[in-house]
């Protein structure tokens, strides 16, 4: 069992894979979720982060941004200049802190990147407020969420990472309000996909895992230069919108009956309304080690990971201890209660 994305082969998703696709078709579905906006598909999510930048102009400036955040931001901020402004976050929601915003702007700020953690909606209500007084521009970090219900109350413009929500081994969207100026270059395939490819099909990925020393290992901290998405990534993100509705209300079910027994096991959870549960995240009892346990469930065939056990700053009390206690727990759209059971049963005989 498995975090990340994967797929059971059967023949309607052989179809998937094999049958006629059309980008112009795409983007008039995406039109329906996104009025209005204008779109640009990456190869992955912080590529569209990287042409966000340049399009908005946020070189030599600085940006408001979570403290609890991946650290492959680190060398994009310093890319372009960027410094970021950190702000501690909720453990109730893992969200950026917005209460005291204000005080941390100054006349180099020009951003802020508000991020959807783990698949929980961050309300933009008052932050849009915030950004028109100071003239600021918001940037989403959608990486970990679905689509979105509501997208009038979006930023200047907001990123998807496709790997995260759908079993593709690339591509990305960056999703705003004005077209962007740039052509990107054809992707290009890397030796890790195909480790990465074996890791969307249950039967192939345990094998993946030996070719592989760490969880990070598939996540290159190296700048690269943005480009194109790759034609498959983007038939899964198509055939994703056509099963929106049935797919995120299965996963929410899931999710929340999964919430419910880890509560009664001790583990702190994220606030469930809204979310569309990318990941079932949870903080460990404090009285347990977390590491410990993750290493436990691996070798019971239950794959974990811990996002972020590292993040870009650790200074800020919330972040410290989130990173210290974070755990991800596999959940598949195809999973059933029992198998939901089976993880808590493993948690219960790691513990012990």
């Amino acid at each position: 069992m498995f975090v990340h994305p994967q797929i059971k082969l059967n023949i309607k998703n052989l179809k998937l894979f094999f049958g006629k696709f059309s980008e112009k078709e795409l983007e008039e579905k995406l039109l329906k979720v996104f009025p209005n906006c204008h779109f640009l598909f990456t190869d992955s999510g912080r590529s569209a982060f990287q042409v966000a930048i340049e399009e908005l102009k946020l070189e030599n400036s600085a940006m408001l941004v979570p403290a609890y955040i991946c650290d492959i931001f680190e060398p994009i901020f310093k890319h372009y200049n960027i410094k970021p402004v950190f702000l501690d976050i909720k453990p109730q929601t893992f969200h950026a802190d917005l209460s005291n915003i204000e005080s941390k702007i100054t006349p180099e700020t020009k951003s802020i990147l508000i991020c959807h953690t783990y698949g929980l909606p961050v309300n933009l209500n008052g932050i849009l407020e915030i950004a028109k007084k100071y003239n600021l521009k918001i940037i989403e970090d959608c990486a970990h969420i679905a689509p979105p219900t509501s997208p009038e109350k979006f930023g200047d413009c907001a990123f998807f990472s496709f790997a995260k929500l759908f079993p593709v081994i690339n591509g990305g969207m960056l999703v705003s309000k004005n077209p962007a100026e740039i052509i990107l270059p054809k992707y290009k395939s890397k030796l890790s996909n195909s480790i990465k490819f074996l890791r969307l099909f249950p039967f192939l990925a345990n094998l993946s895992e030996k070719f592989r020393s760490d969880e990070t290992i598939l996540a290159s901290k190296e700048l690269s230069l943005p480009r194109k998405a790759s034609k498959n990534s983007l038939k899964m993100l198509d055939w994703y919108l056509i099963n929106y509705e049935k797919q995120i209300s299965k996963r929410k079910e899931l999710a929340e009956y999964f919430q419910k027994k880890l509560i009664e096991i001790g583990f702190e959870m994220q606030e469930s309304r809204n979310n569309t549960f990318t990941y079932l995240s949870a903080l460990v009892p404090k009285n347990l080690d977390r590491d410990e346990l993750f290493y436990k469930l691996r070798k019971c065939g239950i794959f974990c990971s811990r996002i972020w056990k590292k993040p870009l700053f650790n200074g800020l009390p919330n972040t410290s201890e989130t990173a210290k206690r974070i755990i991800n727990f596999p959940l598949q759209n195809w999973f059933t209660e029992k198998d939901i059971d089976k993880i808590i049963s493993c948690i219960l005989s790691a513990r012990d």
